[in-house]
């Protein structure tokens, strides 16, 4: 249910908005005016958030954008699709951009200003360049190429697909196969982004031909895109990459907002210096990763954080230390019974048709946690007090053995 929401919002919300505020006609007085601004503002704001954050994709995809809304927009609808040169340049924008908005979803941030970036940028600028010429040199066969079906059937007449010829539907098809496994693999806001403003683009696209409608959709995919990259940068700010909980930031703020009654619990990974020195630093991130997913799923009600290197924090709003107390000696005991299972360095990479029983390829250690727990009260009535007071009792769970509870 949460992957859910977060792949609806902001993305969907803000298409839904748009496509409400269209079909009900809210904008209808509006609309010629905010189709002259809403496109500049959303440029010139996209262009400066992602030159300021260093956030390439999001400039290229603005850029595209800009690019193919001006092209439509230099046909008039009455010469859209009854010149050839209108359907060229409608057929490719149909085609490119589903393309091009794969492959920015799939490419790494390189920067705009280096080598790499500018030869995107050449690349984004060669496509209406090629465009131009294939037009002068072909302009008798290439829209009948483009308009000749690829799939001979009946039944492919009735599709809604209204003025799209079959190959910019393959190249629909594509983008959203490219773009959905990259938001099932990733699940991260940008990547939801893009699809989303995928749809916005053919919410524009399967208009009536190009004017305030359609350069106000592709304005729309242009502000989902914005959107994302911001959502993105508090993820980051935020969230820790590396186990996937709420970063100290986010601690910090969520302690401001708890009420008079809480109790607040200090977890360390015991030996994790000495782990981390025998085995690697990788195979450390691994111990992380998996202690992380354990605190995550911490009963009563606590929400857990990341507090940085191998302490973590364990939040239960409205309880004493007494009602968080089973709770972590629940937590402590999962960890403790789990362990650790480090396999060879030398393993292959493909499982062998039978299974060896080697110690040597399979070797599990004992991963345990210490943990320091303490409760809002007269002595201790600020947040920073209490945390303070639970790394006090961790002190000394750590001193008094280690693997175990103290108050």
């Amino acid at each position: 249910m949460k992957s859910l929401f977060s792949f609806l919002v902001p993305g969907g919300l803000i298409l839904l908005l748009a496509v409400v505020l269209i079909e009900r006609g809210l904008l209808s007085v509006w609309l010629p005016i905010v189709s002259a601004v809403f496109p500049l503002l959303v440029l010139v704001a996209g262009l400066l958030l992602g030159w300021r954050f260093n956030r390439s994709r999001l400039f290229f995809a603005l850029l595209l954008l800009a690019i193919a809304d001006r092209i439509l927009v230099h046909f008039e609808n009455n010469t859209l699709f009854s010149t050839d040169a209108g359907k060229l340049a409608f057929y490719a924008v149909a085609i490119l951009l589903p393309l091009n908005f794969a492959i920015l979803s799939i490419i790494k941030e390189r920067g705009i200003t280096s080598p790499s970036g500018i030869r995107r940028i050449c690349l984004i600028l060669a496509q209406p360049a090629a465009l131009f010429i294939l037009w002068h040199q072909f302009h008798h066969k290439i829209v009948g190429c483009l308009e000749r079906p690829i799939i001979q059937a009946s039944f492919l007449k009735h599709l809604p697909a209204l003025h799209l010829p079959q190959v910019a539907v393959l190249a629909a098809i594509l983008g959203y196969l490219t773009l959905g496994f990259r938001c099932y693999r990733v699940r991260g806001p940008i990547e939801s982004g893009f699809l989303w403003a995928l749809t916005a683009l053919y919410c524009g696209l399967l208009m009536k031909g190009p004017g305030a409608l359609s350069t106000f959709y592709f304005s729309t995919a242009g502000l989902i895109l914005i959107v994302s990259v911001i959502e993105a940068s508090y993820v980051m700010a935020f969230h820790d990459e590396l186990t996937g909980l709420p970063a100290r930031r986010s601690l910090n703020e969520f302690m401001l907002r708890l009420g008079n009654r809480y109790a607040v619990a200090m977890l360390d990974i015991d030996f994790f210096k000495k782990f981390n020195d025998r085995y690697g630093h990788d195979v450390g991130d691994e111990v992380l990763g998996m202690v992380a997913s354990k605190i995550a799923a911490v009963s009563g009600g606590g929400k857990p954080f990341r507090y940085g290197g191998e302490e973590f924090t364990v939040v239960f709003p409205g309880k004493s230390w007494q009602d968080a107390l089973p709770h972590l000696e629940q937590l402590r005991s999962m960890i403790d019974s789990a362990g650790f299972v480090i396999r060879a360095r030398n393993r292959p990479r493909k499982k062998p048709d039978k299974a060896k029983s080697s110690s040597a390829a399979r070797k599990k250690v004992a991963v345990t946690i210490s943990i320091g727990v303490a409760e809002r009260d007269t002595k201790h009535s600020s947040p920073q007090e209490v945390i303070k007071a639970a790394d006090k009792a961790l002190y000394r769970a750590k001193k008094a053995g280690r693997n175990r509870v103290s108050i």
